[in-house]
């Protein structure tokens, strides 16, 4: 069976001699042409044959499955390669083990892993058209332009409110829930304000005393006054019986 672009590998000959698991890598191509086969049918054949005394395995990819009609969703009409020679190495210390799972969830153990495997597909002329159309299309930007033929049909419904404005307006209703201070307590810190500088707009007297707008005007038309024209237009300055200024800051 295979998982990804690893497979666990066992070998049964004709006449029961078996060939204890090998943990084998390969390529990626090779793993989803094996996802086409048809049921429990072959995909391929593995030869292993001793060469003074090494062993070498080879894997052939069965016919039918050697041809790739696509590559990144688009027609592609190359045949992957069919001879793959296996470069066999030790697992380096490691206990690694095979298991299968049944219909009901069992794990069974199947054997233990003996040697790792890498298998490479042999130099040819359809592996290297292969490679460069995956290369090429790896290479593509995620993104492209392309020309429509008709007007875009789609409608998109508009939003009655962004998130951003539904944000504000949370904000904006919390700061009108600011407690209200003691009068006394909002006086205070008006003529201190006051004392440093001569006019105010709303904005930084609301800044200052921390309190919601139509409390703090209430406060405010007792003891100042609004300018509505001039050099101060839109600002708030103490009556002349409140006023009492800092040095020559009259006229800040």
């Amino acid at each position: 069976f295979f998982f990804g672009e690893k497979s666990v590998l066992t070998y049964k000959s004709q006449n029961n001699d078996t060939w204890p698991e090998r943990l084998c890598s390969v390529p990626k191509y090779l793993s989803q042409q094996w996802s086409k086969a048809s049921g429990r049918g072959e995909v391929g054949k593995l030869r292993i044959v001793k060469n003074q005394g090494r062993t070498e395995v080879s894997f052939t990819l069965n016919e039918e499955l050697a041809s790739i009609n696509d590559i990144g969703g688009k027609p592609a009409s190359v045949s992957a390669p069919r001879e793959h020679p296996f470069l066999l190495q030790s697992v380096g210390g490691q206990t690694l083990t095979v298991f299968t799972e049944t219909s009901v969830d069992k794990l069974a153990l199947e054997g233990i892993v003996v040697q790792r495997a890498e298998c490479r597909p042999a130099a040819s002329e359809n592996y290297m058209k292969l490679k460069r159309l995956q290369i090429e299309e790896s290479s593509k930007p995620v993104r492209l332009s392309q020309q429509l033929d008709k007007a875009v049909t789609t409608n998109y419904k508009p939003v009655a409110n962004h998130q951003y404005n539904i944000e504000y307006e949370k904000k904006k209703k919390e700061d009108g829930k600011r407690a209200r201070a003691d009068k006394q307590q909002v006086l205070d810190m008006l003529f201190s304000a006051f004392e440093k500088h001569q006019y105010y707009n709303i904005k930084d007297l609301v800044d200052i005393t921390k309190q919601p707008v139509i409390y703090l005007k209430e406060i405010l038309r007792e003891i100042g006054i609004y300018n509505v024209k001039g050099t101060h237009k839109n600002t708030w300055e103490l009556k002349p019986e409140y006023r009492h200024y800092q040095g020559e800051e009259k006229s800040d």
